[in-house]
């Protein structure tokens, strides 16, 4: 069986007139959002054992404060194939883990994470909402294959979808 965490990146702020896109950080609330998160991973057991993170600033900033929660040190892997990556690429380096790690956090962006949840999810009670996927929400899903090459659309059952707004 393997496990998915898909983490949108913390609200981000768009102040800095001139700043591209990449270059965002995260805005006063995307610095609360972030640790709550981590804290919450922490109180219920979250480790994942690799973390996949958009190279952009404010998926980065979100990554150090939710390790500061967290008391174990997963293996981490900066990406900038995954800037606003969609759905299918991000399927993709998913499923070029072959038979590595048994639990991967993926830190990104919308739309294609929230494409991402919603392709994966098999049909049931638990479901990740369809209209807005919030910054710094978590879904959890879990596949049981035991392979990341096998994981494919409809195939993981949503263990849990946690919003920062239920946390802070």
């Amino acid at each position: 069986m393997v496990r998915l965490y898909i983490l949108r990146h913390a609200k981000s702020s768009w102040k800095t007139d001139g700043l591209d896109d990449f270059h965002r950080p995260l805005n006063a609330r995307g610095r609360k959002a972030a640790p709550a998160m981590g804290n919450y991973m922490q109180q219920h057991g979250i480790l994942p054992d690799l973390i996949l993170c958009s190279a952009a600033v404010r998926a980065r900033e979100t990554l150090d404060l939710i390790l500061t929660a967290l008391e174990g040190e997963p293996a981490v892997e900066v990406d900038e194939g995954l800037y606003l990556a969609g759905a299918g690429t991000l399927l993709d380096r998913l499923r070029r883990l072959d038979s590595g790690p048994d639990s991967v956090m993926v830190i990104g962006h919308n739309p294609g994470l929230h494409d991402l949840a919603l392709s994966l999810s098999a049909p049931g009670e638990q479901q990740v909402p369809v209209a807005k996927y919030p910054t710094a929400a978590l879904t959890e899903l879990e596949f049981t294959d035991r392979n990341w090459p096998d994981v494919g659309p409809g195939t993981g059952d949503v263990v849990r979808f946690v919003a920062p707004r239920t946390l802070v």
